[in-house]
């Protein structure tokens, strides 16, 4: 039940699926501190400190289970989240309250923790960019001989297919995915560098052992699933890794948008459509409209992204020395709302492009009404064969195609076939124009374009993954 007198997030109530916003919620925050202060605990014991095997296995015990209460009432007194959890994680493990944290700052568990975050989150994101990149692949395949009239300034320009036209918007979601995966693979990391990042309070538990110091810290990367810390920094990680995560969810919200708006256009030619429902209202007050509601959506959270894209950006450029708080706010908020509205974009774009609406019909009448214009250069050859002047003749069909295109203007229909044929200087008649007019004539290599680059790039990445497949999405609203 909504609480109605108070504000709630768009995210969790219309837009973010539970899954994504688990990845942003406080019980997986704390519950990764708790299991960075783990991994701490056995690195530390494994390497010679005063940490048993008993109190490893009793913070163990206690990761899930978190008494948020004592937590929340240490807070009210101290004003520092972090040492308020570890005083409630103390009262759950006696036994092993004196040695949480050791050596440790806030960052420790903070930093980590975000990392640990955002890797989770673009985990999901390429589960679902996946899952949209299959969907337009199936579409592409399905109606790559499909001839639709193609634009260039949003012109009518020589046709294409609607299967080519697909693998347009799955290039720059099959880019996006390249990217998702490269930040995955590069994620490092803070480790346990300290209040300065020189991990002082470390050379002095080790008695600067240094082997000791790097073997603490691959053991927590390996423990927490990664490969290794970042080599160096202050007291945090490099604010440089937020804005590049947020630049690659800027990028599928840009990929996204441009799908979106162009169905948009092409559901007002009446060519195509996103999935409506059998009780789906399109207009309160017209209720003959099926407004493309999804792909604006798409369009606004869109537009959001990029936007939000900034606020790390500028927290980089701000960071003074070896670290300062002015990113605290603005980070909890930008970076979890940055991977909330992606989700939520690839929710609605999992569930349009399961469910493309095509009009053959209204995309060959429109394709029909152009093409005599764009047939001009063959029968102009045609024209050649049969005895006229290359030079008289395009003269001539600039001159009819004008005339034809102000007559279509002023809501005609379109006689540039009538009227070549009617000319003496073309010597053709209507009917072997008539037989030039085939789009399936006009699309040059789509067909084949559109197959090679499903074969050659987007089947193999797909096989790959396969594991990650067959997901579907249910929106709200």
């Amino acid at each position: 039940m909504s609480n109605y007198d108070s504000y709630e997030s768009p995210f969790c109530t219309r837009y973010a699926s539970k899954e994504m916003q688990y990845i942003f919620s406080a019980d997986k925050k704390f519950t990764t501190w708790r299991r960075l202060w783990v991994a701490l605990a056995r690195g530390e014991m494994k390497l010679g400190l005063p940490v048993t095997e008993e109190q490893v296995k009793e913070l163990e015990a206690n990761v899930d289970n978190i008494n948020y209460d004592v937590a929340e009432a240490r807070e009210k007194e101290v004003r520092h989240d972090v040492m308020s959890h570890v005083y409630a994680y103390g009262k759950q493990c006696p036994n092993a309250a004196g040695i949480i944290h050791l050596g440790a700052t806030s960052c420790y568990v903070g930093d980590n923790t975000d990392i640990i975050i955002m890797r989770d989150a673009l985990e999901l994101v390429k589960k679902k960019l996946l899952n949209v990149i299959a969907n337009l692949a199936r579409f592409a395949d399905e109606k790559k001989y499909v001839p639709c009239l193609a634009y260039t300034h949003l012109q009518p320009a020589q046709p294409t297919t609607v299967g080519k036209r697909a693998t347009l918007w799955l290039n720059e979601l099959m880019m996006d995915l390249e990217e998702v995966e490269y930040r995955i693979s590069g994620l490092k990391l803070l480790g346990q560098k300290g209040t300065t990042g020189t991990q002082a309070s470390f050379v002095e538990l080790f008695g600067g052992d240094s082997s000791k110091i790097k073997a603490l810290e691959k053991s927590i990367a390996e423990e927490m699933g990664f490969t290794d810390c970042v080599p160096v920094s202050g007291q945090t990680y490099s604010r440089k890794v937020d804005s590049q995560v947020l630049s690659t969810l800027g990028g599928i919200a840009q990929s996204c948008s441009k799908f979106s708006n162009d169905l948009r256009l092409l559901q007002s030619f009446e060519e195509m459509g996103e999935p409506f429902e059998k009780n789906q209202i399109g207009s309160s007050a017209m209720p003959y409209k099926r407004n493309p509601m999804r792909s604006e959506r798409i369009t606004s959270l869109a537009r959001y992204i990029m936007i939000d894209t900034l606020n790390p950006a500028f927290t980089a450029g701000t960071q003074w020395f070896e670290r300062t708080l002015d990113d605290s706010a603005n980070k909890r908020v930008s970076v979890a709302e940055g991977f909330l509205a992606t989700d939520a974009i690839l929710n609605i774009m999992m569930n349009v492009t399961d469910g493309l609406e095509i009009y053959p019909e209204m995309i060959r009448q429109r394709l029909m009404k152009k093409l005599p214009f764009m047939a001009t250069e063959n029968i102009m050859m045609r024209a050649v064969e049969n005895g006229g002047n290359r030079q008289e003749l395009h003269e001539l069909l600039r001159t009819h195609s004008h005339a034809a295109a102000k007559q279509v203007r002023e809501g005609g229909e379109n006689d540039l076939a009538q009227r070549i044929a009617a000319d003496p200087a073309f010597n053709i008649t209507i009917e072997e124009i008539n037989e030039m007019l085939v789009p399936e004539n006009y699309v040059g290599r789509a067909p084949e374009q559109t197959e090679e680059y499903l074969s050659e790039f987007v089947k193999p990445v797909l096989e790959v993954n396969r594991g990650l497949l067959g997901e579907k999405a249910e929106l709200s609203v």
